[in-house]
């Protein structure tokens, strides 16, 4: 048995690492205990069910992308600019994850198919960024929109074929980079007032 403390970051570390060898299909609590050298029991303590695991660990790998994007919509610069910074920054994101670890890119795809409410918070979290920075182009005198919720879904949606893991795929083919920089060129036209 392990004689560090077991934490719920270090059993969602063991989980990520039992699903990039394993998948989501076989992976299991056990594997998982087995991993950080304790009883199931003892992962169990921390997460009651493997669906609460499998949520935890999906949560975690999305929030990560959240970050980098937070800072974006907090600061004060021109909307405009910040708004397309933020597009970047989330196809960069999503990108690297599909490309730099393929398996694990398509184990997490598995699971967010498991746990839609994990997802419907995460595209929460992104359209609130982007309710903020469109809000404050409005306020700018910049944006050109009467209900920037609203406008933010559009703009989300708009871009989903460059952050939506079904379309990742796509994202190596060698036109994708003018297809994106056409998409928010025309979004940015559209929004502005």
């Amino acid at each position: 048995m392990s004689s560090a403390p077991l934490t719920p970051e270090r059993i969602l570390e063991a989980t990520e690492d039992v699903l990039r060898r394993y998948g989501p299909a076989k992976a299991t609590v056990v594997d998982v205990a087995r991993a950080l050298g304790v009883s199931h029991g003892s992962v169990y303590r921390h997460f009651r069910t493997k669906t609460a695991l499998r949520e935890a660990v999906t949560a975690r790998w999305l929030d990560r992308t959240l970050d980098a994007l937070r800072s974006i919509a907090a600061e004060d610069g021109p909307a405009a600019d910040r708004l397309d910074r933020w597009l970047c920054a989330l196809f960069a994101a999503k990108r690297r994850k599909a490309g730099d670890d393929p398996e694990l890119f398509a184990t997490y795809t598995t699971l967010i198919g498991e746990t839609g409410g994990v997802v419907e918070r995460h595209i929460a979290d992104l359209t609130a960024q982007l309710t903020t920075i469109v809000g404050d182009g409005v306020a700018q005198g910049a944006f050109a929109a009467p209900d920037p919720a609203a406008c933010a879904r559009a703009v989300f949606e708009a871009t989903a074929a460059f952050h939506d893991p079904c379309h990742a795929a796509e994202w190596s083919r060698p036109e994708t980079d003018a297809v994106f920089a056409s998409v928010r060129a025309l979004i940015l036209r559209g929004l502005r007032a």
